[in-house]
């Protein structure tokens, strides 16, 4: 949608094709149905990549700043919060995708709904691209790739779209779910259930601490979720320690003292409490332990299902400064589609409509 926008902006004739029945479903349960466009401490160092050198410059030209200007552009209102993620100030997501809808339409983008691409192929003898779905074909001079990776296949991201590049020679790297719930060992998480915590949350990798992270930390049945976690997801594999700090604002001192008075009221929440104070016994120093250090063991994730992007896809290494193949003159990538995937906060959404922008300058 974003790459239709600045191109039909840029005077482009464009046809948006969109396998569902609405346009931005998935960009309408962003950020929790809250909308996280984007994030005021925007740079290359959080996003992953094959190619990172490439990802810090297209968002040099297109930052925060820019995003924010381009978004409310089409009319929004947009707002930091203290973590710098920000938000529409209505915080209904729902609301971005009515902007580009509304957008879109005034432009006079051609959107045709439920229309999955089967095939394409660029027919050489027209020099042009031959785009094929169930109900209709079309040829076009240039076509960009923006359908997503294989996460949360409810709103249409199976992952079916990378054959499409394939086509035309396309690897792609190892796919695997990110900012998702992680699996622990269940005996770790049992009768936990439901319980909700401001934490610091570590993760660590055969005894190296790899990465921390400050927030929400909720027990599921099946291991933890949260934003800690998600943010956490991105670094984490099967294998990998998860060390909760739940108090991480009580100074030792005074833990110690909680500690041996053994009154963990008002201090853990109940059933909490009681596991901690179980493991623990009469052991103080095991007791403050638990407390600020609390060892949960990674089994794996909750899958592709359930997660928000997809780590991997095709290799920024196969394409230009502005995202053109390669192999293919006039094909372009756009957003999860390719190997790039960014930490919780915005920076998903922001890839996003960088890489559209890097499209749209190519276009031009």
């Amino acid at each position: 949608m974003a790459s239709a926008v600045l191109l039909a902006r840029a005077g482009k004739d464009v046809t948006l094709l969109e396998r569902g029945e609405r346009l931005g479903r998935k960009l309408a349960a962003s950020g929790n149905g809250q909308g996280n466009v984007t994030n005021t401490a925007m740079d290359g160092t959080h996003y992953f990549s094959d190619e990172p050198e490439k990802v810090a410059a297209i968002l040099s030209q297109f930052g925060a700043e820019e995003a924010v200007r381009f978004l409310e552009s089409m009319g929004g209102v947009f707002v930091p919060d203290a973590r710098g993620r920000v938000y529409p100030v209505s915080r209904q997501a729902s609301a971005v995708t009515d902007l580009f809808r509304r957008e879109l339409a005034r432009l006079g983008v051609r959107i045709c709904l439920g229309a999955q691409v089967t095939q394409l192929a660029y027919d050489k003898k027209i020099a042009q691209f031959c785009v094929n779905w169930e109900k209709g074909q079309m040829c076009a001079d240039a076509v960009v790739l923006a359908a997503g990776g294989k996460a949360a296949k409810n709103f249409g991201t199976d992952g079916s779209a990378y054959r499409l590049a394939q086509a035309f020679g396309h690897t792609v790297t190892p796919l695997s779910p990110a900012l998702v719930q992680l699996r622990t060992d269940p005996a770790e998480v049992r009768g936990l259930k439901g319980i909700r915590m401001d934490a610091l949350l570590s993760l660590e990798r055969k005894g190296v601490r790899r990465a921390a992270f400050r927030g929400d930390v909720l027990f599921t049945e099946s291991g933890v979720s949260g934003d800690a976690v998600f943010r956490a997801s991105s670094y984490a594999e099967k294998g990998d320690v998860l060390r909760v700090d739940f108090l991480p604002d009580v100074p030792a001192a005074r833990l110690e003292k909680i500690a041996e008075e053994g009154d963990l009221l008002c201090v853990l929440p109940n059933g909490l409490a009681r596991r901690v104070a179980r493991l623990a016994g009469e052991n103080v120093q095991t007791l403050r332990d638990l407390i600020k250090n609390f060892p949960l063991h990674v089994t794996g994730t909750l899958g592709f299902d359930y997660a928000q992007v997809t780590k991997g896809g095709i290799p920024l290494l196969e394409t230009d400064a502005r995202l053109m193949s390669k192999l293919q003159n006039g094909l372009f990538f756009a957003g999860e589609i390719l190997n790039v995937d960014g930490e919780c906060g915005g920076y998903n959404l922001h890839w996003a409509f960088a890489s559209a922008h890097a499209v749209a300058e190519g276009l031009k």
